[in-house]
């Protein structure tokens, strides 16, 4: 969903993650002021940039993401209340590095409490706004990028028949493929020359099809 993972239920364990780098296990969260403390463009701005450029101040941060060094400066604080981000050790103010605690997170929303639901109701809604509004931009440019480029991404849609059972089964097998070059996230020396940050998306949910009267889950 993002350069790192945002997922509604927990992933498989990962290796141990060497020290001064993200851990590449999800971090599994379930409080409610957790998720609240994440939904904020900024501070989903800086994790998504701790994510892809690694160790950043606050100067950094902000050069890349349009915002001043002293607002970026604020919410690094914020995420670490939280636990989100930490100190990367030396430097002192806007000159102090960050760095992600860990790559990605996972949150449950159904079968919680009234307060986790909507907190998590929330964030995805900004999230997903996020996502799509970086598809919007890549269908807007894609014509500038070289052919091989071109030809390698695309969309791809099908519908199917499935239980509860089979589209978690059929999610935890995508999710492997999808986690497949997390590690390059963390490591730089295992990227090719030639790779460049990529975002998929992968969503499965229910539907319906022409007309009908009313689409509550309880009518087939």
């Amino acid at each position: 969903m993002s350069p790192f993972l945002y997922a509604t239920d927990a992933m498989t364990e990962t290796p141990e993650t060497p020290a001064g780098r993200p851990s590449l296990e999800p971090r599994e969260i379930k409080d409610p002021r957790e998720l609240r403390a994440l939904t904020h463009p900024v501070r989903l701005s800086l994790i998504e940039v701790l994510a892809t450029e690694g160790t950043l101040t606050a100067t950094e941060a902000g050069g890349l993401i349009g915002e001043s060094p002293t607002t970026c400066s604020f919410h690094f604080r914020q995420l670490a209340r939280y636990g989100f981000v930490e100190e990367a050790g030396g430097g002192a103010g806007r000159n102090r590095p960050w760095r992600l605690v860990n790559l990605g997170m996972s949150f449950e929303e159904a079968g919680q409490d009234a307060e986790m639901a909507i907190a998590a109701e929330s964030l995805e809604g900004l999230l997903y706004g996020r996502m799509f509004d970086r598809f919007e931009q890549w269908r807007r440019v894609k014509l500038s990028y070289p052919d091989e480029w071109q030809s390698a991404c695309g969309v791809n849609e099908t519908i199917m028949y499935v239980t509860p059972a089979e589209l978690r089964e059929l999610i935890e097998e995508l999710r492997s493929l999808l986690t497949r070059y997390h590690e390059r996230l963390v490591d730089p020396s295992l990227r090719p020359p030639d790779a460049r940050i990529v975002e998929v998306l992968a969503a499965a949910y229910p539907v319906r099809f022409g007309r009908v009267r009313d689409d509550s889950p309880d009518r087939a």
